[in-house]
């Protein structure tokens, strides 16, 4: 879990996002608190619930951005979902509870990645030492499961390593020199996949059997011929598997979903139901509500993997809320988060700031992209500070997606370049004001055409 302090965290969010500096700080301070919970007594630590936050704001003004960024410093399972892909039990769409199955998968694959990243050095010799016996074949007795164990008593002595042979294959195949030549190795293939077609609501049930299926019908070892380097990678893979304890690793998963997870739940507003209305869909909405509310406040939850308690995982939730608000939530789920946020709209001041500032800003995307060309771009402050205008014209004008709106109107303005950008190798292209405006004056200027084009 990171260390960072609430401090630290926002001036790592402001590498990414601009503005929103009240959300940054809310965030910054749910997470410092997820550290300091595991400083506690074991006593005190499991008294302590997280304190759940709704981002409210219009779209791309950095409400995913920020819990995404959030999930990659503190180095735990993050989870992003769609409240309007789930339905109450007995209509159809996803259990709610599937959300804590997939943060479990992401875990695993998390902690397993890292376990692999841990026994690679001793994967990489063992198999090294496997593509060196199938280039000297019987060197070594190769018995039905491994090519390295001892021979029985009653089997015959093993032949002497030719050791200076060996050594200099070794030194061939470690320059590259045999990475061509084909060797045959035994790979396990799949076992037959068998579809299972699930219920609504109940997709962890065909999850459930596949897997048993699968267990049934183990993969069969086949032989291959592969060029050496990829025999290699493929052999790495399987020694890898070999060293990782998967057991191990489910219970580190389980582990870190548990005391720091995050599942960022977007369109929160989608399923709020309006208090004037009862009946038709707010019926449904309220059923998602209802199925979501034991989720969020504490329980435990099948997966493959084992039993998961949701008690300690943050929630995140986001929305617009531009017909609805928070208090149409049932009282329940709006006690469970019990911190909000508004994010502000974006305008052209900021809209500047995001092509400029960002380590990953737009304007440093294409300026790479097109290198790969053999074409340099620079942007003048004027032709900047033109699209920043326009995004807000355009935004104010017609449907206002946020930041969303620069990615449009970049595009539009390189479309040509990057067309014709393999026949202009070797130039510079300056983007100025003119530039700017000779490609987007007319669109943003007649209101009908820029509603379909911008």
């Amino acid at each position: 879990m990171s260390t960072l302090t609430p401090r630290e965290i926002v001036t790592e969010l402001d590498k990414y996002i601009i503005g929103q500096e009240e959300a940054k700080k809310m965030v910054a301070v749910a997470m410092r608190n997820r550290w300091r919970r595991q400083q506690l007594d074991p006593e005190l630590r499991d008294e302590i619930a997280p304190k759940n936050i709704i981002m409210m704001g219009p779209t791309g003004v950095g409400k995913t951005e920020i819990a995404r960024r959030l999930a990659r410093l503190a180095n735990c399972p993050f989870l992003k979902v769609e409240a309007t892909k789930f339905t109450e039990v007995g209509y159809v769409g996803r259990d709610v509870e599937s959300m804590i199955r997939d943060l479990m998968e992401i875990a695993v694959n998390m902690v397993r990645k890292e376990e692999t990243e841990r026994v690679r050095d001793r994967a990489e010799k063992n198999a090294e030492e496997r593509i060196l016996d199938l280039l000297l074949p019987g060197s070594v007795p190769k018995s039905a499961n491994n090519f390295f164990t001892l021979n029985a008593p009653d089997q015959e002595p093993p032949k002497p390593r030719d050791t200076e042979t060996r050594e200099k294959f070794r030194d061939m195949f470690r320059r590259g020199v045999l990475d061509e030549r084909e060797i045959e190795i035994e790979v396990t293939s799949q076992g037959p996949q068998v579809g299972i077609m699930g219920m609504p609501g109940m997709e962890d049930v065909g999850m459930q059997m596949q897997d048993m299926m699968g267990k049934m019908f183990p993969g069969q070892k086949k032989p291959r011929k592969m060029r050496v380097r990829d025999a290699y990678e493929t052999l790495v893979d399987e020694e890898a598997d070999k060293l990782i304890d998967m057991d191990k690793v489910a219970d580190q998963a389980r582990e870190r979903v548990e005391q720091g997870g995050i599942i960022f739940v977007d369109e929160v507003d989608k399923i709020a139901a309006r208090q004037d209305r009862q009946g038709g869909a707010d019926v449904s909405r309220e059923g998602v509500q209802r199925d979501l509310l034991p989720i969020v406040e504490g329980c435990v939850v099948n997966t493959k993997h084992g039993m998961v308690k949701t008690d300690h995982i943050l929630f995140i939730g986001a929305g617009a809320f531009h017909y609805s608000k928070p208090s149409d939530l049932i009282p329940e789920l709006q006690g469970r988060f019990p911190l909000r946020e508004e994010l502000h709209a974006l305008g052209k001041d900021e809209f500047y700031r995001i092509l400029t500032e960002p380590k990953n800003a737009l304007t440093v995307q294409y300026k790479a992209l097109l290198e790969t060309e053999g074409i340099a771009i620079d942007y003048t402050k004027e032709a900047l500070e033109e699209i920043s205008a326009m995004a807000q014209q355009v935004n104010e004008e017609t449907e206002n997606i946020g930041a969303r709106r620069l990615y449009t109107l970049m595009e539009k303005i390189l479309a040509d370049l990057s067309f014709d950008a393999p026949e202009r190798m070797g130039q510079s292209v300056s983007i100025d004001r003119e530039y700017v405006r000779e490609r987007l004056g007319d669109v943003v200027e007649d209101r009908d055409l820029s509603r379909f084009i911008l």
